[in-house]
């Protein structure tokens, strides 16, 4: 088993190993941004003052980052409450900001690389304008892809602050309207709840907010953190499940929405490689895709990697495409993409 998943699935197992392991499940929890989780895990339990010296270090240093991110986003929530106050559209928190904000377990130790907003999208042109008026600009000016994400995706192209260098992502749905998953954006605004403490800030009902996060590993055609992503998937389904009537209402919720094939496809991931507790029907199916996700779904690392991992990974990229995108969009788009240079990355104030 690879030295990252045993860590996340037995942690007080981990202060017996010695050197050279330390150093691999190290060096493979940073790339899956994994690390401090790992450190977050081995505290609860009782064992990170057991971990030898060198390694130890590397995951306290890793429970600091961690933590100053965490502080980041709360500070970039507040100036986005601020710079939409005027536009009186409720601000709904998606992903990790949304559990940070709910205090889940799922933000523990979490590493976060944006921030990630729901709003309604006929309030997108005032959204867009008030944000713009603060500071955030598009970090994509390629006219394709300003095409590509207004036309054709469920969320602005990202934006980025020009003076902060703080990443936002802004979306008007969980799934792209040209793909083949069509969850209705109303049902999700009008099911959001409040914030405890936080007059202006809104996230997802805890169903919806598992169902997105099943989409976002479903739909992801870049598997990069898909380790990630599916930890999140494990801790919120342990949360939550607490509840005794919670399997019966996501799967009904699941229905509702048109999301029972991410649901399984989280649910059995989840349980394959997190152990997951999920009833048995949502696993129980034989997966063609199981040879693509059990490869792609480990940390992006060499010592982590076989001689099909990057074909996996290939294969899961154009999938993604194929559920976002019809075919002749899809090939249309995958031609773009091949054919023109790579837009130089924005500079930022960072």
């Amino acid at each position: 088993m690879n030295p990252v998943i045993l860590a996340l699935r037995d942690p007080q197992s981990l202060p017996g190993w010695n050197e050279p392991q330390w150093e691999m499940l190290v060096r493979q929890a940073r790339s899956a941004a994994l690390l401090p989780r790992i450190a977050m895990l081995l505290d609860e339990c009782g064992q990170l003052d057991r971990v030898p010296s060198a390694p130890r270090a590397h995951l306290l240093g890793a429970q600091r980052l961690a933590r100053a991110q965490a502080d980041e986003v709360r500070r970039e929530v507040a100036f986005l409450a601020q710079a939409l106050e005027s536009t009186a559209v409720d601000l709904i928190l998606l992903k990790g900001a949304a559990y940070l904000f709910a205090r889940l377990p799922a933000a523990h130790g979490r590493v976060f690389s944006d921030v990630d907003i729901l709003v309604p999208r006929a309030a997108l042109p005032r959204v867009e304008a008030a944000l713009m008026r603060a500071g955030w600009a598009t970090s994509h000016h390629d006219p394709y892809d300003q095409r590509y994400y207004r036309e054709w995706m469920h969320e602005l192209p990202p934006l980025r602050h020009v003076a902060r260098g703080t990443v936002l992502d802004v979306h008007h749905s969980i799934a792209p309207p040209t793909g083949r998953l069509k969850p209705e954006p109303a049902k999700l605004l009008t099911a959001a709840q409040p914030v405890p403490g936080q007059a202006t800030l809104k996230v997802l009902a805890p169903l919806d907010m598992i169902l997105h996060s099943a989409v976002h590993l479903y739909l992801n055609e870049e598997l990069s953190r898909g380790l990630r992503d599916l930890v999140d998937i494990d801790a919120l389904l342990r949360h939550f499940s607490a509840s005794p009537d919670f399997w019966p209402s996501l799967q009904a919720r699941a229905t509702e929405l048109g999301l029972k094939k991410p649901l399984q496809n989280a649910a059995r991931y989840a349980n394959r490689i997190l152990a997951t507790p999920v009833p048995a029907e949502l696993i129980t199916r034989i997966n063609v895709l199981d040879p693509l996700y059990l490869r792609a779904l480990q940390p992006q690392h060499p010592a982590a990697s076989d001689r099909f991992t990057a074909l996996a990974r290939n294969l899961l990229y154009v999938c993604g495409h194929w559920l976002r995108l019809p075919p002749a969009l899809l090939a249309y788009h995958l031609s773009v993409k091949a054919l023109r240079r790579p837009e130089p990355p924005a500079k930022t104030g960072r």
